[in-house]
């Protein structure tokens, strides 16, 4: 008698080149997820407009966003390996899509907030699925090829995220921007289901609740710190209770983790040499490069005076010069190793951020343009080999617990990146405002003369002396504080600079390591 055929389940990397499409496939919700942390920051302003609330109430739409992100990632990688990754990236994509239509129909600030929080799960559990189904599907001499097309998502999303945000929100409706999401969800989902092979489910032992708690409580802890300590006051009382009790979960939290047998996390993952140097490469590489994409919007919008569009295309063609490159990065990886990539790439990097100490009030676009291209060389050369070479030593049936904590690493780094960045341009403000108030109130004849030259010339054109002194005072004012900004970006990228400097020596002792049979602890049986 003969049994109807039953679904292939792939335990090991896929032969030849058919890995290709499944994972083309997979990036696509990738893709969505990344690109919805950037676009959604477009409509900020007309959100608050049409939900009629201010800065503090309407920060909690990305806030809400990035703490619920950091509170589900943790989780995916238990979940991949009870369910099956294809399930888990199925049912993940199919709820951020929901979210996404319900946040194109939100009628108030807390509705939108709270479809917010769904889109959140489904994002949540869709990059570190993403990342696993990498590395169970693509052979390891062609991990640096499938890191490279895997990385135009997570470059080329936050580039397009503002352009295509501000057209939608300038020219069609600021709803659009979720909305859009739908088309695209289906295809990927209806994709998803007919071109991904089945994933092996492992037996994983029953789910760890205490450590989801800690873990949950801790991150939860951290992010809403550094997203509220700006705001809250980093000496306040409840930053500082936040912080305490971050140290305090988390400690508890890595502690269980290596005492319980069934952890959360199996963070003996960081025993294999090339995940943990790989993954503090990736901590700094992050920090550099959202502290930049962070502040030259501002730059290109607050300064320039730029619309979201026009700024969003002033970013685009460095995204370009990353798209060539990051395939030829990661075809260079199979051949040579990150030994040398990586060094080179972070010193490229490096030297393009620290290009950006120059900027002025009237740089020319094109400058930045040029700068941020340069930026874009550096990061395909370094990011795409860290990346490869931090997952080259990972087990197949290790690879949604080691996902989860890459993923884990670089939400909390992107979240302090931002926040660095913001603490020294606020210091690094106070200090430039007070030379300048003391250079325009100084006695200087040099500076009189130019402050009554200019006051003249209006007064020449036929404003009233009293109104001549006060646009005069308006005039300096505006100045002094673009100047002020401009000059507190210069800080911020000198920063960056030594941040990427610094891992340029840790760089050389990477290597792409061999797949280990087994795993740090007991690797996990296939499930029946």
């Amino acid at each position: 008698m003969t049994q109807a055929p039953r679904a292939t389940t792939f335990v090991g990397p896929l032969p030849g080149n058919t890995w290709i499409i499944p994972l083309l496939t997979v990036v696509i919700g990738a893709f969505m997820a990344i690109l919805d942390t950037s676009i959604v920051n477009v409509a900020i302003t007309k959100m608050m407009n049409v939900f009629g609330t201010d800065q503090t109430g309407i920060e909690w739409v990305s806030t809400a966003y990035s703490l619920t992100l950091g509170v589900v990632t943790p989780l995916s990688g238990w979940l991949g390996a009870r369910f099956g990754l294809k399930r888990i990236y199925i049912v993940a994509l199919t709820v951020f899509t929901l979210g996404s239509v319900l946040c194109a129909f939100a009628w108030s600030l807390d509705s939108i907030i709270a479809f917010r929080v769904i889109q959140a799960i489904g994002g949540g559990l869709i990059m570190p699925a993403v990342n696993a189904v990498l590395i169970q599907l693509v052979p390891r001499e062609r991990l640096g090829a499938a890191s490279g097309i895997f990385g135009l998502t997570i470059l080329l999303a936050p580039t397009i995220g503002p352009t295509l945000g501000g057209y939608l929100v300038e020219y069609i409706d600021w709803r659009w921007i979720f909305t859009i999401n739908l088309p695209v969800g289906i295809l990927g989902i209806i994709m998803a289901y007919f071109l991904v092979p089945n994933l092996p489910r492992y037996k994983v032992g029953s789910f760890d609740w205490l450590g989801a708690g800690l873990i949950s409580v801790g991150l939860l802890s951290l992010l809403l710190a550094l997203t509220e300590g700006q705001s809250w006051g980093w000496g306040s009382l409840p930053i500082v209770m936040l912080f305490y009790t971050c140290v305090s979960m988390l400690g508890f939290f890595v502690w269980h983790q290596l005492t319980t047998p069934h952890p959360l996390l199996n963070l003996r993952l960081f025993r294999f040499p090339s995940f943990t140097l790989g993954n503090l490469i990736i901590i700094a590489v992050t920090i550099g490069l959202f502290g930049g994409l962070f502040y030259l919007p501002l730059f290109l919008q607050a300064v320039r005076g730029l619309g979201a569009f026009q700024a969003g295309l002033i970013l685009f063609p460095p995204a370009l010069v990353a798209g060539v490159l990051l395939p030829i990065a990661g075809i260079l990886y199979d051949r040579i190793g990150p030994r040398v990539m990586v060094p080179v790439g972070l010193l490229i990097l490096a030297y393009a951020t620290s290009l950006f100490r120059h900027l002025t009030l009237d740089i020319s676009l094109t400058t930045i343009i040029v700068w941020n291209s340069l930026r874009s060389v550096g990061q395909a050369f370094a990011l795409i080999p860290v990346s490869s070479a931090s997952i080259s030593e990972i087990p197949p049936q290790m690879a949604g617990q080691a996902a989860a904590i890459s993923n884990v690493v670089r939400n909390v780094a992107s979240s302090f990146g931002v926040t660095m960045t913001v603490l020294i341009a606020n210091h690094a403000s106070d200090l430039h405002r007070a030379h300048y108030s003391e250079l325009i109130n100084s006695n200087d004849p040099l500076v009189q003369a130019a402050l009554q030259q200019t006051q003249t010339a209006l007064v020449a054109s036929g404003i009233p002396p009293s109104l001549a002194s006060t646009g005069l005072q308006a005039l300096l004012l505006n100045q002094e504080g673009k100047q002020v900004f401009v000059q507190s970006m210069n800080d911020i990228f000198v920063f960056l600079a030594f941040v990427l400097l610094a891992t340029v020596i840790p760089a050389f002792f990477l290597r792409k390591g061999k797949v280990a049979r087994g795993g740090p602890g007991s690797a996990p049986a296939l499930a029946e």
